[in-house]
């Protein structure tokens, strides 16, 4: 209880902070003067000041020598503050305005990273939930943000982190993919389930979670009495995966249902069917945390 009173406690501090009012500046304040107040709340992590001195000088010096750096450090200041879309918008406006600017790849970049980290706030760094059952809408835009930088800036030095995220969220997207593909398996719908698989391995080749997505194919064939497609299938998991837990020694399918037909528990049989009814198939082969 007291970690609780402290957590609500923080926050409510975070709540006061900012609703901090912009000191009065003089008409006559010059832009460096305005520029220097905005730092300082930058270094301060006071975002909601620093994002209002920041337009403060660009509406009074548009043309000055810091307005293209403050539409720059906007952008930072949104996204800090947890005000995703807003950096977005900020993002796309200097786009729009400065499209052959020197730094136009770090709007780029922050347009992915705030797409990217859309779905989260301060809750989500004390309750972690898995991203791959979430919606994965602003993954797939953070994907395509990313995708624009490393294409036009190769070079940039944003691109290699870029890139690392770009693997995260093809991972992410694919396992996204099997879930459903399980969901579909726990309705009866097996066509549904298969083409989800089936999905992940055409599109997500160098993912993890293809071994998974071939599994997904075998099984929903096999429930689909499609065996010829189903022991296509499982050649090619046998082969390419052959430490796969739906595969045995002898290259076999293993699952609830097999190419030999639904494999029931002993206590299953002995009930003739009343008790402990086979599950329907789940492909998770993610390390457990």
């Amino acid at each position: 209880m007291k970690y609780i009173l402290v957590f609500l406690f923080s926050l409510a501090i975070v709540g006061c902070a900012g609703n901090d009012e912009l000191p009065d500046i003089a008409a006559d304040t010059g832009e460096q003067q305005i520029y220097e107040e905005a730092q300082r709340y930058l270094r301060s992590s006071n975002w909601d000041l620093a994002v209002r001195s920041l337009q403060l000088l660009e509406s009074r010096y548009p043309f000055g020598k810091y307005a293209e750096q403050a539409q720059l450090e906007i952008i930072y200041a949104h996204y800090n503050g947890y005000e995703h879309e807003a950096a977005v918008e900020a993002a796309d406006r200097f786009i729009r305005l400065h499209p052959a600017h020197p730094n136009v790849d770090y709007a780029y970049y922050m347009k992915g990273l705030a797409a990217y980290t859309g779905n989260d706030d301060i809750f989500s760094r004390f309750l972690p939930t898995d991203e791959s059952e979430r919606d994965v809408t602003q993954a797939k835009e953070a994907f395509a943000e990313f995708n624009q930088l490393v294409s036009r800036y190769p070079a940039s030095p944003y691109a290699p982190d870029a890139r690392a995220r770009m693997v995260h969220l093809r991972n992410l997207l694919a396992r996204h993919e099997i879930l459903v593909a399980n969901y579909y398996f726990r309705r009866g719908a097996y066509m549904a389930a298969t083409n989800r698989g089936r999905y992940v391995v055409e599109n997500f080749q160098r993912s993890p979670a293809v071994a998974d997505g071939l599994a997904v194919m075998a099984q929903g064939y096999i429930l689909l009495g499609l065996d010829d497609l189903a022991k296509d299938t499982i050649e090619v998991l046998a082969l390419n995966y052959p430490n796969h837990p739906n595969i045995d020694k002898n290259g076999n399918f293993k699952s609830v249902y097999t190419l030999d037909g639904l494999q029931r528990n002993w206590i299953n049989k002995a009930t003739f069917g009343l008790f402990f009814p086979p599950t329907p198939p789940q492909f998770d082969t993610r390390p457990k945390l």
